[in-house]
């Protein structure tokens, strides 16, 4: 009888999964606020059947009253969650709302699935970050001075990627790790965030080649950094998100151009330095050739994928614990195999249907500050997304970055809800804007009525 509800689950959960999928992006071709709202109603909806179907599956496999307590603990989470941010911000975009929330019901449902554990601290962390990150776009939207404390940035992201060479702990071969209290976390995280104001606050006025050579220096600090603890898919993140946002700042051409050059040749050099790289390139070039070495966790990510097909086995009716580092690494590969292909594909649209809408409010602002904000956390949250699960599918080698939202990694999920936050600060300033030159328009066609009435 499981078996059998878990395969009909299967099917609604990909049919329920296409519907939600679809009304991210048909949004943004409705202009009626009434009509959008029917859609966010009915993503919420559609969430929380998904996120019921698969608890269902869970529990009953596990038949454990945990499983109903830890799910109906959840379920008040988003319930009051999305209760609170949709009233605290009434003009708030209730698209990335939504997917913040959906992307970390899968990402529980996951977890559940492969270690109870670790799904609770995951669930506890995510409390506790949502919880902050509702201050957020308080901060952003009424906070002036965000903008003059570049080098502040500058000294305090590199402070906090050089923390793990004083608290630092080796993880997977990279030192990126601090432990404090017995508690985990990944500096880089953090420091991506800071990262991106650093760059902003420098060059959002001035792009000049004295600012951009003092800009460019800091930067390739915090890469080097992060090189030499091995943390290289952090290194490639900061990079690429430093080189599109001096683009969008200088509107020079050269500027991308030669940092491919760098990049490229940076590449070539730690291909050569570390072991671990070589390993990996080595391994994406031919895993089946070093399935008994530094293959085997791609070959088996790939065995995963292909085992799921369009429709995935179901949950409990494949084999997660073949794949290494499947909580947070290769956690798409879990996915796609018990899940399936085709909902691997829509959650990667519904990734997608965000970026779309980071990119959309970064179009809108005037302000280059926050406009070079907005660009620098879009591309830092769409590399991260290419990276994980390009390296997981082996279109590229792999990284060791996780999924945002859904991965195992406390530091991980905290900083992706700020970005979400941040970003929602933004467009809640785009609103305001929107809103004072509608007051200002209507207020000049009330003077031009009146002028016509007394003449």
């Amino acid at each position: 009888m499981v078996n059998v509800i878990t395969q009909l689950f299967k099917y609604m959960v990909a049919l329920i999964m296409a519907i939600y999928t679809i009304r991210c992006f048909t949004v943004f071709s409705v202009k009626k606020e009434k009509k959008k709202r029917r859609i966010y109603r009915s993503q919420n909806f559609l969430m929380l059947l998904i996120h019921f179907m698969l608890y269902t599956i869970i529990f009953l496999n596990e038949k454990s009253m945990y499983v109903l307590v830890f799910y109906g603990a959840q379920l008040c989470f988003f319930i009051v969650a999305l209760f609170m941010y949709n009233n605290i911000y009434r003009n708030a975009s209730r698209l990335l709302i939504n997917n913040m929330f959906f992307l970390m019901m899968i990402g529980f449902v996951m977890l559940t699935r492969l270690d109870m554990t670790l799904a609770v601290k995951q669930f506890l962390i995510a409390v506790a970050s949502v919880a902050f990150s509702l201050a957020v776009p308080v901060i952003v939207e009424k906070v002036g001075f965000l903008s003059r404390l570049g080098i502040v940035y500058g000294i305090l992201g590199l402070g906090v990627v050089g923390s793990v060479f004083i608290f630092g702990t080796k993880v997977y071969g990279a030192t990126n790790w601090v432990s404090i209290a017995g508690i985990g976390f990944q500096p880089s995280e953090l420091a991506k965030i800071i990262f991106v104001f650093f760059v902003a606050a420098m060059l959002y006025k001035n792009t000049s080649l004295k600012q951009i050579i003092i800009t460019s220096v800091i930067a390739a600090v915090h890469v080097l950094m992060l090189v030499v603890e091995k943390d290289l898919g952090a290194a490639v993140i900061f990079f690429v998100t430093y080189i599109v946002m001096l683009y969008v700042a200088s509107r020079r051409v050269m500027w991308p151009l030669l940092g491919l050059a760098a990049g490229s040749g940076a590449s070539v050099v730690a291909y050569h330095l570390f072991d671990h790289v070589k390993r990996r390139v080595i391994a994406w070039k031919d895993p089946w050739g070093n399935y008994n070495d530094a293959g085997y966790q791609i070959a088996q990510s790939l065995f995963a994928i292909g085992t799921g097909g369009w429709f995935g086995m179901g949950l409990y009716q494949g084999m997660p614990k073949d794949i290494p580092v499947r909580e947070s690494d290769f956690i798409f590969a879990v996915i796609a195999e018990e899940l399936g292909g085709f909902f691997a594909i829509c959650l990667i649209l519904v990734f997608m249907s965000c970026f779309i809408m980071f990119i959309n409010i970064s179009l809108r602002l005037t302000n280059n500050f926050y406009k070079l904000l907005a660009i620098g956390l879009s591309i830092a949250y769409g590399f991260q997304l290419f990276l994980c699960i390009g390296g997981v599918i082996k279109f590229i080698p792999h990284t060791g970055v996780t999924l945002p939202l859904i991965s195992y990694g406390g530091s991980s999920i905290l900083s992706t809800i700020i970005v979400f936050a941040v970003i929602q600060g933004l467009y809640l300033l785009k609103q305001k804007e929107v809103k004072q030159i509608e007051e200002k328009r209507r207020e000049s066609e009330q003077r031009q009525r009146l002028d016509q009435t007394h003449l």
